[in-house]
This record gives C-alpha cells, structure tokens and sequence, in this order.
C-alpha cells in the first residue's frame, strides 16, 4: 500500500488537510478563548504529537511494509 492510495482509502474527514485543518482550529480556538499560554502550549503539543503520528509516521510505516513485501 503507497502513501497515495493509503489517503484515497481514508474518508474525507480523515485526510491530511482535515487533520492539519483540526489542530490549528483546536489550537488557536484555545488561544482565542482562554489567551493563557500554559493552556495552550501543551494542547499544541498534544496536536504536534497527533500529527507526526498520523502524518509522518503511519505513512512511513506503512510505506515501509509495503516495500518490504515487494
């Protein structure tokens, strides 16, 4: 399974542009609201976690597997 077609199984609301999308709207809804850094700088820490998770690493997991099996 590439990269691509590892985005093209996923639905729309589990995308890349939605995932990025999500976490800047969570991390500056924080800030607008509470305007507190020692809330928002772990929330943004949080999404930063989320995102090289799903973003950076699942792909490359994935990508390596299916080279592996190749």
């Amino acid at each position: 399974m590439s990269n691509t077609s590892m985005w093209e199984s996923k639905p729309w609301w589990c995308q890349p542009w939605t995932i990025l999308l999500t976490g800047i709207t969570i991390v500056s809804g924080s800030w607008l609201l509470f305007h507190t850094l020692w809330l928002t700088l772990p929330i943004a820490i949080l999404i930063s976690i989320w995102w090289t998770y799903f973003l950076i690493i699942i792909p490359r997991l994935l990508s390596q597997q299916d080279s592996d099996r190749a």
